[in-house]
C-alpha cells in the first residue's frame, strides 16, 4: 500500500495543466519547469493519461495538452489509475505462508499448510479490502476542480490537527 513518486507526479503535472491552461494548450516543458519533473518523465506520464483519455494532445505550434473533459468530471482516482497506480492494501494478501516457512506435505504429498485460513488471517484480510474500498472511494469522489477550488485556501483550511485541506476527517472506520 504505497502511492509512488509516479502517482504524486501525475497528480501534481494535471493540477498544473488545470491551473495554466485557461482553455489552451500547455506544453510539457513549461509543467516540466514549474514543477521540477523530468521532461522525460513527464512526456512519459502524459502518454498514458492521453490513453486513459483524461488528456488531450494538441499539435502544432502553440500545441501542448489540454484536459479532456472538465476538471470537476476527472477524478484523482481516473489520473492514478491511467498511470497504473494500485494503492489497494489488499492486493497482495493471499493467505500463502511467508517465506521461510516449511511447507508440510500428508501421505499423499499434498501441501497442509500451504494456505493460512485462520481467523486472524481472515479478520486482517476483511478489514485492509474495507481500507481498500474506503481509499478508492475518497479517491473516485475527489475531482481535480475540488483540489483546485481547496488549493487557494489550503492554509486556512489545515487546522491544528493537520486535517486534510480537500475534505473534512473520515473520522472512525466502522467494519
Amino acid at each position: 500500500m504505497r502511492l509512488t513518486s509516479k502517482g504524486r507526479y501525475a497528480v501534481r503535472a494535471m493540477l498544473d495543466l488545470t491551473f495554466h491552461s485557461n482553455g489552451n494548450p500547455v506544453r510539457l516543458q513549461e509543467i516540466s519547469t514549474r514543477q521540477s519533473i523530468s521532461l522525460h518523465y513527464l512526456e512519459q506520464l502524459f502518454r498514458k493519461l492521453r490513453t486513459g483519455k483524461v488528456v488531450k494532445s494538441v499539435r502544432g505550434p502553440g500545441g501542448g495538452y489540454v484536459l479532456s473533459r472538465s476538471m470537476d468530471e476527472i477524478s484523482i482516482k481516473d489520473v492514478l489509475d491511467c498511470v497504473g497506480e494500485n494503492i489497494n492494501p489488499a492486493r497482495d494478501i493471499l493467505g500463502v505462508p511467508s517465506s521461510g516457512i516449511e511447507i508440510l506435505k500428508d501421505e499423499q504429498g499434498n501441501d497442509i499448510n500451504g494456505i493460512v485460513d485462520t481467523k486472524e488471517f481472515n479478520l486482517t484480510k476483511s478489514y485492509f479490502e474495507n481500507l481498500g474500498t474506503i481509499m478508492q472511494d475518497y479517491l473516485a469522489t475527489t475531482t481535480l476542480g475540488d483540489l483546485a477550488r481547496k488549493t487557494a485556501g489550503a492554509s486556512e483550511s489545515v487546522n491544528a490537527n493537520n486535517a486534510s485541506a480537500v475534505r473534512a476527517n473520515i473520522g472512525e472506520i466502522n467494519q
